[in-house]
């Protein structure tokens, strides 16, 4: 099959519209009528999901592979799962253990396709908030691009010394060879276990795995919440102490107790992020649940300056540049995560027969947030 082809084979398979998502995340979670009415649509999607697999396995779709391991970072079901706070806990891993990581992107939610590189004063509507949040944290190569391959080449081009790539999202994406596959659930797990659209998985699991089948093995599970019948390692979530301003000062959490408060989080589970608000004892006198990407503009604030808004820093990376001087104080709040020690420990052993750097690169921050 011509590539050309192929490409819009894929683009029109995989991945599927945010439009066609809408509405059904709820009815994801248990099997109900909707979900039965949803079937046939679902067995279709399964099928063209296989036929898209035997294409690539008889050659027709090409698997391209670079010259560093990759690792993928990934999620089989819609909707986020806590992918990118897991990415920046790798790299700072990767950087303790001597490896000069980079990390490659799709970059959701941008207004191009065009592979490009994130800089720490890009824009997250060229790049994406995921990898311009990953960049300003663990402050090392992102490139974005619509192909994960054009990707990681042009990031090797443009910075020799890095010897290993993350990709943050793309179990689907099998044009890109990998090295390892790492699958992060959180509290929903499988969900109904159909899938999409009738429930939320992107693929059939579980997977019919060989040993050989690198590109479609899951090497290990990352899990938020402890997801039921799933295995693997857990990871702890919680919220920074403090909170940031644009100016980069901070402030205690208690030391916000008293103030007009507000929260909003353009996130996949914006819930989440109010409640451990309020568990740090503050009072919230209205909360907003943007849709998770939202592109934010300066009209989306209101014009009081006695109001202080409390943001996820993904939010941060688009909404601070929109903050006014005499509107709201805008503060960022960390999302801190912390898999569990056997998770690295898995992590290692799985890396063991890579080519091994010379000397540990010291990583920039301390443990990871999102």
């Amino acid at each position: 099959m011509p590539r050309p082809v192929g490409l819009a084979f894929r683009r029109c398979v995989w991945p599927p519209s945010t439009t066609m998502l809408e509405g059904l995340p709820q009815q994801w979670l248990k099997r109900g009528p909707v979900s039965l009415l949803l079937l046939p649509l679902s067995w279709i999607y399964r099928g063209l999901h296989e036929i898209r697999l035997w294409l690539y396995r008889q050659g027709w779709l090409r698997i391209e592979k670079l010259p560093v391991p990759v690792i993928v970072v990934g999620n089989l079901v819609a909707g986020g799962a806590g992918k990118t706070p897991l990415v920046m806990a790798l790299t700072h891993h990767l950087r303790q253990r001597g490896w000069q990581p980079g990390v490659i992107s799709r970059g959701h939610g941008r207004h191009s396709n065009a592979c490009l590189e994130v800089r720490q004063d890009s824009s997250a509507s060229d790049c994406g908030d995921e990898p311009l949040l990953i960049k300003q944290h663990c402050k090392l190569p992102v490139f974005v691009a619509a192909s994960r391959v054009q990707a990681g080449r042009a990031l090797l081009q443009a910075h020799p010394q890095v010897n290993l790539i993350v990709c943050d999202d793309g179990l689907q994406h099998h044009s890109l060879s990998r090295d390892l596959n790492i699958a992060v659930f959180d509290e929903r797990g499988l969900g109904n276990g159909h899938l999409l659209p009738a429930g939320p998985l992107r693929e059939p699991w579980p997977r019919p795995l060989t040993e050989d089948d690198v590109q479609r093995r899951i090497d290990l599970i990352a899990g938020y919440g402890a997801p039921a019948g799933l295995g693997g390692y857990a990871c702890e979530r919680r919220l920074a102490a403090s909170a940031r301003s644009a100016d980069g000062s901070r402030i205690a959490l208690g030391d916000l107790q008293g103030l007009r408060l507000q929260a909003w989080a353009g996130i996949a589970k914006p819930e989440q992020f109010f409640n451990m608000l309020r568990q740090h004892g503050l009072v919230l006198e209205q909360t907003r649940a943007w849709p998770d990407h939202h592109a934010y503009t300066e009209a989306d604030l209101p014009p009081d300056p006695d109001l202080t808004i409390l943001i996820t820093e993904k939010d941060a990376v688009k909404l601070m540049p929109q903050a006014r001087p005499h509107g709201p104080r805008l503060l960022s709040v960390a999302l801190e995560i912390e898999p569990e020690a056997a998770f690295f420990e898995a992590l290692d052993r799985a890396m063991q027969s890579w080519p091994r750097p010379a000397h540990p690169i010291p990583s920039p921050h301390g443990h990871p947030t999102s």
